[in-house]
Formats: C-alpha cells, sequence, structure tokens
C-alpha cells in the first residue's frame, strides 16, 4: 500500500492538534500524521509574543519533517490570523524552498475553505484576549472580509486554550450563531471543536470551519487524498 505522510509544524505548548489530526486521518488507508515542535507558550501582540513565529526556529522543526519525507508540511497554527496573510504566504515559500516539501498552514486553509463556500459574513471564536481578538477581526476586515459576531475566552497562555472545555466551545459558537452568519469559525488549533463540527452544523445550520481540521483537509488535497471517507466529520470534509 502507498502511504501519504502529512508532516505537521505544531507549537509546543500545543495538546489538542496532534491527537485531533492523527484521529482524524485513522479512517484514511495510508496516511499519517507526523510532527515537529518549535517554542510556543503565549500568544498576544507584543514583540516578545510575536518573536516565536520567527522563520528560524520553524524551518528548523520542517528540515526535521522532511527527514520523514513527508509530502507536504502544514504550519497547524493561527498566528497569521493576527500576524497577516503575507507572513503566511511568506512562512509557506520558506518552508518550501528549505525543504522542497509543499507546504500549508491553518490559517490559508480557512480562508479557502470561506472562499468555497461563499461565506461572506463569517463568526469567529477564539480563546485569545480581545486585543488579539480585534486584531484578526481588523485583518479579515482589511481583506475585504467581514466578521459578524465575534467570542472570545480572553486567554493568553497557550496551554490554557487546551483546557477549554468543550461545552463551552459550544457556547460560544451558539452565541454567535445567533447572528446567523454564513460560518463560524474556531481559529485556534488548540481549542476543541474538531470533534463537534458535524453535531453543531445540524443543530445549528451553519458550516462549522475548525482550524485543526481544516489544516487537516488542505494537505489530503496537496496529497490527492480523497477526503470522503470522513466526510460525516463535517461540512469541509465533503468540498
Amino acid at each position: 500500500m502507498s502511504r501519504s505522510l502529512i508532516g505537521v509544524l505544531t507549537p509546543s505548548s500545543n495538546t489538542i492538534l496532534e491527537p485531533a489530526t492523527s484521529a482524524l486521518v485513522s479512517a484514511l488507508p495510508g496516511v499519517s500524521a507526523h510532527f515537529s515542535r518549535f517554542t510556543v507558550t503565549r500568544i498576544a501582540l507584543s514583540d516578545e509574543a510575536n518573536s516565536q513565529f520567527e522563520f528560524a526556529p520553524m524551518l528548523a522543526a520542517a528540515r526535521l519533517l522532511a527527514d520523514a519525507k513527508v509530502g507536504v508540511i502544514a504550519w497547524s497554527g493561527t498566528s497569521a490570523s493576527w500576524l497577516g496573510s503575507e507572513w503566511d504566504k511568506a512562512l509557506c515559500e520558506a518552508v518550501t524552498e528549505a525543504t522542497a516539501i509543499p507546504a500549508c498552514t491553518a490559517v490559508g486553509a480557512v480562508n479557502e475553505l470561506l472562499a468555497l463556500g461563499q461565506c461572506r459574513r463569517v463568526a469567529l471564536v477564539t480563546p485569545y484576549t480581545e486585543d488579539v481578538q480585534a486584531k484578526i477581526v481588523a485583518n479579515y476586515a482589511q481583506a475585504g472580509g467581514r466578521i459578524c459576531a465575534e467570542a472570545h475566552a480572553g486567554l493568553s497562555e497557550n496551554f490554557a486554550f487546551s483546557e477549554v472545555p468543550s461545552d463551552r466551545v459550544k457556547a460560544m459558537c451558539r452565541k454567535v450563531a445567533a447572528d446567523r452568519p454564513d460560518a463560524i469559525v474556531i481559529m485556534c488549533t488548540n481549542m476543541r471543536g474538531w470533534n463537534f463540527m458535524a453535531e453543531l452544523e445540524a443543530e445549528l445550520g451553519i458550516p462549522l470551519i475548525d482550524s485543526t481540521a481544516a489544516v487537516v483537509w488542505k494537505a489530503l488535497r496537496i496529497l490527492g487524498v480523497d477526503s470522503a471517507p470522513i466526510s460525516a466529520r463535517g461540512w469541509m470534509f465533503s468540498q
């Protein structure tokens, strides 16, 4: 059997995305996910916090993934949502230049799914602080998008994001659903959402785009793997 290997760049304090990614691909024969970490412990708008996303440590982690002969290297993090789309594009180019392997990102995948669904009014759910949330909203507005509703948990410690209970995430999704957006985006790969997308979609009648699941969706497209076997996981896997 031929194998399709997904390489995933992982924030060091993230405990959600690795089991989530592996669970999502477990029903796809020959597909497996492989992870390489670099230091990320706090999300804020300060220079110190943003310096965690300098390319050097990310590229070092990417080169380790290249040793495993993965077919794609995915940044399963949402830093581009506040750092901007140009940063995201530059990261993909740098990873591919360093490894000769195609690259993708969670935010890029989320935006591609929004475009595919022609989602013009978007609701945003995150664990972040108010200023980080405001920066994400402003970046979408600058790019021509519209965040019509938002909910955030007010946290900055990256590990703490993983301890936000699923029920609280669901409650935030239900809150923003009141504005009847075209889609709800859970923008954080260290907060749950991937495991109840289909459940909330059925309840709310609104597509749910979880960033951890989105990067899996994009990686599978790059590898040419049919995601139909996991379409029951949510709207995105039928796109």
